[in-house]
């Protein structure tokens, strides 16, 4: 986990330094809170959509093992993983769109 964390500051880092770094003449303000607000709004999608890929992975395990336990409740796992599913992507879907308005 520390080396988890240590690579993604690594990689956080010079970006969040950069953007400053390279801006053109202009005042403070602008320059500060855009790069900022870019950082987040493309952090926060690359956790929803982790978040995302890993929730539809753990629920797509566990409806196939309940399906091979009892392969008669097949019917009854169906439609409620399906739902799950098409709930997770939506929310990874609805982050994605308030990165895009956030840009």
């Amino acid at each position: 986990m520390k080396k988890l964390t240590l690579r993604f500051l690594a990689f956080v880092t010079p970006l969040l330094i950069s953007a400053s770094a390279l801006a053109q003449d202009g005042t403070a303000e602008e320059s500060s809170g855009s790069g900022l607000a870019l950082a987040a709004a493309f952090i926060g999608l690359g956790l929803a959509a982790f978040g995302g890929s890993m929730a539809q992975g753990r629920t797509a395990a566990a409806a196939l093992e309940g399906i091979a336990r009892n392969p008669s409740a097949s019917d009854k796992l169906f439609v409620p993983m399906i739902l799950g599913l098409a709930l997770i992507e939506s929310l990874v879907i609805y982050v994605l769109v308030l990165a895009f308005l956030k840009v």
